[in-house]
């Protein structure tokens, strides 16, 4: 069950906890922003479930309270960061406005993370870019995890290395964020502590049985790469493309053997117009839009829809309405604004 929330009071209470632990008001409100973003596409797994998560970063001091991200290489389009394990919602909305802004030079932008903290919900990032015209690309891997197994292999190797696009379209931006394993450790997790299976045979159990028992990839067991055992080698192959753009390019991965969660990032940014043209571009893209609506679907009730518009919808409802949160995200909100003396009278439900 969950209950419905002003996403302004959602807003404001996460960024003064956030700000009361001793994150600057910048990146605070960054990722104050994001997580509700995540929550607001329906993405409940990498919204505001993650706050009590972030926080203990926080006090532990593994997520870095002051500072920026240093740059370690510049050579034209292309830069590199440490993001020196700073809010890594923060550094990634950073590292897209230096991409775009390289990109207005160069038509297309690349900034590389290493030693980032946790970003959350990928989607989060896209929207504002592309309404804004800039065709935005975001790759992350985790190199201190290991849930996914390797096509034909049992052993967990990577993590599930979502893959995220931003294309600008009208009436609104077509949103991608598919991970390049059947489903992700926070699913997972989230069904663990539901108490409930997967909605298939979506993992491995340690002796290579296919389970949808989510506590086996505590124990030993491994996430199934997209395609499962039958084509799973797509998603496979996918997963060490990320890997390599990601922990390669930025230059820090599982060879440094890091023990922080985290992430190893990249980031694109491109410029229609410095390819054909923007007036080309936007042709192609929406003659797909049309022709992919005009399909023909398998279940007359169900037509076809692109990728984020189901989630853009969410959103448009939930500003409206409220945000739906389920009771333990409640909970330790409230139990997280009261640590920090933050006023939490506007965490009632509508």
């Amino acid at each position: 069950m969950s209950f419905l929330y002003a996403p302004e009071a959602l807003n404001r209470i996460a960024r003064e906890i956030l700000e009361a632990t001793g994150v600057p008001s910048e990146p605070a409100a960054a990722v104050a922003s994001g997580l509700l973003q995540a929550d607001l596409y329906g993405h409940r797994t990498h919204g505001l479930q993650l706050l009590g998560d972030y926080v203990e970063a926080i006090e532990e001091g593994s997520m870095t309270r002051d500072g920026a991200p240093e740059v370690v290489s510049s050579h034209g389009a292309v830069e590199t960061w440490d993001a020196r394990r700073l809010p890594g919602v923060w550094t990634t909305g950073l590292a897209i406005d230096r991409a775009t802004v390289i990109a207005d030079q160069f038509g297309l932008g690349a900034v590389a993370l290493r030693r980032s903290h946790h970003i959350a919900c990928l989607a989060a990032f896209l929207e504002e870019p592309a309404r804004a015209g800039t065709f935005i690309l975001v790759f992350t891997s985790d190199p201190s995890a290991r849930m996914v197994a390797p096509h034909g292999g049992i052993t967990p190797v990577t993590t599930p290395n979502p893959i995220a696009a931003g294309i600008p379209a009208e009436p609104d931006p077509i949103l991608i964020d598919v991970s390049m394993s059947i489903t992700t450790g926070g699913m997972t997790a989230l069904r663990k502590s539901e108490g409930r299976t997967m909605p298939g045979h979506w993992l491995l159990t340690p002796e290579g049985a296919v389970s949808d028992d989510p506590g086996v990839l505590g124990a030993g067991g491994a996430l199934l790469p997209i395609g499962g055992l039958d084509h799973g080698h797509k998603g496979y192959v996918l997963g060490l493309l990320v890997e390599c753009l990601t922990q390669g390019l930025s230059g820090y991965g599982r060879a440094d053997e890091p023990a922080e969660w985290g992430a190893s990032v990249l980031v694109l940014a491109l410029k229609p117009s410095g390819f054909a043209g923007t007036q080309a571009f936007r042709r192609q893209v929406q003659w797909l839009i049309g022709a992919c609506r005009d399909a023909r679907p398998r279940d007359p009730a169900t037509p076809v829809r692109l990728p984020g518009e189901a989630a853009l919808a969410r959103a448009r409802q939930a500003r409206q309405e409220g945000v739906p949160l389920s009771p333990a995200i409640a909970a330790t909100m409230r139990t997280l604004a009261e640590r920090y003396g933050v006023e939490a009278g506007e965490l009632g439900s509508r």
